[in-house]
């Protein structure tokens, strides 16, 4: 099995603490790990060039650094996405890497790949706003074709990992835990439910009338998704 984990932030506060349990609990001897830190890893600001969406991923101008990290994604079972919460959202930092993959969204030229993953959302905060993070993430996933998404948010009191009372700290530890067996259970057979389904083939309705960019409609014509071709057979 392979994982890919991206953090949304540099610093190894609470968020990462919980991530590195989860990526400890799916493990085994033979799991390969693709791990990546925001904004180390993260290519620049998405410049609008619109350049990946009318011509092709490859000519993004930080295209060395987003490809990596899609090819990754592509290779790998479990895709765990986190950030802390900064004012009630995601980390600008891991905004920034979304931006850059707007390309790879139903409505334009999503990869077969991602229909068959198993996604994981998670945020810690100090106070509130964890779950709306969470739902964020997911969203991005989504719409990149991800069939099964979990999401994980806490509150811990606490600005550092070190001070999250042991309470909570034995709250997360069982539902990580709970949530890891789960999903070993689902590696290998997550396929897509009605909405994902209902909204790739209204995406696959506007290619079909699709005239103001032929890069995305002839991925879709090439992968036969136009006719009876679908991205989960």
């Amino acid at each position: 099995m392979e994982i890919t984990l991206i953090h949304g932030q540099g610093h190894k506060g609470s968020t990462y603490h919980v991530a590195s349990m989860m990526k400890k609990l799916l493990a085994d001897n033979g799991t390969k790990v693709h791990e990546y830190y925001m904004p180390k890893d993260t290519p620049g600001f998405c410049a609008g060039c619109f350049q990946c969406f009318q011509k092709g991923e490859e000519y993004c101008p930080q295209a060395d650094k987003v490809q990596k990290i899609v090819e990754s994604m592509r290779r790998s079972e479990v895709i765990i996405i986190d950030s802390p919460t900064y004012c009630l959202e995601m980390t600008g930092q891991l905004k920034t890497l979304f931006d850059h993959l707007g390309y790879m969204w139903m409505s334009h030229r999503p990869r077969k790949e991602m229909f068959s993953k198993i996604g994981i959302a998670l945020s810690t905060t100090a106070g509130a706003g964890a779950k709306r993070v969470t739902k964020s993430i997911a969203r991005q996933m989504s719409w990149w074709g991800v069939p099964k998404i979990y999401r994980m948010h806490f509150s811990v009191n606490a600005s550092c990992w070190e001070d999250v009372p042991d309470r909570i700290k034995k709250k997360i530890s069982q539902e990580t835990r709970k949530l890891s067996g789960n999903i070993k259970k689902m590696v290998g057979k997550a396929k897509p439910g009605f909405k994902t389904m209902f909204l790739f083939n209204i995406m696959r309705k506007m290619q079909q009338s699709n005239t103001w960019n032929m890069t995305d409609r002839n991925y879709w014509q090439e992968n036969n998704w136009l006719e009876e071709g679908r991205p989960w057979k």
